[in-house]
């Protein structure tokens, strides 16, 4: 197979964005000596034209750089995306498909990661701990209001059962938890090896003590969890979204919450993630309406002593993170020589 570069008129240049430092080193270590690398701590859209190289054939984002046609127009060059995650909903496909751009992904790297990262948020959350973190921080060793409950003899449901959602299957096992599983394409040697069982959506709504959410996200799944999917669901019951915060609709979750229909909920993901994150933008005279409201869904979700919420930082350790940019570059090298590898727009 002829190598990329054989094709190409001038040296390969790659652009990556939203690089943390060390992820640099990896990069110059590990990236053909034959390519230029181009990097940049910003997201995609935050740099200026004067800052983008147009000469780019490959570009390598994370899930914060929003790779619109707008930004694609911007690189005339573009032969190739290395997005550093699974999911692609950051990158307008349809574009990149009319001006031939192959995409390629990151499709494992934090099954362990994010599964257990889920469960770190649901034991937080039954047995109460950052509270009783908060409290003891002050020298407070009063246990009123403190009491937890158990996880052993609950029902544990996974709302979708990839490689993700089949890991929390088996952490959910270890504590002896009756586990129901609802996906697209059951897998029935995956559930007679783990021991859980597939049942429809609704009894999975009804039935689950602790749902988890593993689905990713589309049109489809657009706030698959909302009114009518929390009124189905057992009181009481505990939510855990690890997946993607616009597969839930944050006012019905909210109201679900206050009404003291669901017990609590464990969130590494809101749909308004991006908006809090840059809430001083909003004081601007151009702030987004819609941005407001989200940022108004988020703190009123901050302040429910039920509810925790971490940054999107599931997927974040140190094994996952090398294996993410080990595998970004090794699609980048399958790429140059041909050969590629974890295309997701085939």
């Amino acid at each position: 197979m002829e190598c990329i570069c054989d094709q190409l008129d001038e040296r390969p240049t790659m652009l990556f964005v939203e690089l943390e430092p060390w992820e640099q080193d990896e990069l110059t270590q590990s990236c053909p000596q034959r390519c230029e690398i181009v990097s940049f701590q910003n997201r995609l859209e935050e740099l200026s034209n004067e800052k983008i190289p147009e000469r780019a054939t490959v570009l390598s984002p994370f899930v914060h750089s929003k790779v619109s046609a707008e930004q694609l127009a911007r690189l005339p060059k573009l032969k190739f995306i290395a997005t550093r995650s699974t999911g692609c909903d950051h990158i307008d496909i349809p574009e990149c498909n009319r001006r031939g751009i192959r995409v390629a992904n990151v499709p494992h790297y934090g099954e362990d990661t994010v599964a257990e990262h889920a469960f770190a948020m649901l034991l937080a959350l039954t047995r109460k701990i950052h509270r009783c973190y908060e409290r003891t921080s002050r020298g407070d060793f009063n246990r009123d209001g403190l009491r937890g409950t158990d996880l052993a003899g609950k029902t544990f449901g996974a709302l979708g059962v990839g490689n993700i959602g089949a890991k929390a299957m088996r952490i959910a096992g270890g504590f002896g938890m009756n586990r129901l599983g609802y996906d697209l394409k059951p897998d029935p040697l995956l559930s007679g090896a783990l021991g859980f069982r597939y049942v429809d959506l609704d009894t999975l709504l009804a039935a689950s003590d602790v749902l988890s959410v593993h689905v990713p996200y589309n049109k489809n799944t657009h706030h698959i969890l909302g009114a009518e999917a929390f009124a189905k669901m057992k009181k009481g019951a505990i939510l855990i979204n690890t997946a993607r915060g616009g597969l839930v609709d944050a006012d019905a979750l909210i109201e679900s919450l206050r009404g003291g229909h669901l017990g609590g909920a464990a969130l590494d993901v809101l749909e308004s993630e991006e908006a809090v994150s840059e809430e001083a933008q909003l004081l601007s005279s151009s702030y987004d309406l819609d941005s407001l409201r989200k940022v108004v869904q988020s703190h009123a979700l901050l302040k429910m002593s039920n509810v925790i919420i971490t940054p999107h930082n599931a997927f974040n350790s140190i094994e996952a993170c090398r294996r993410i940019i080990h595998t970004t570059i090794t699609n980048i090298h399958s790429w140059l020589q041909g050969e590629p590898e974890n295309i997701v727009n085939k």
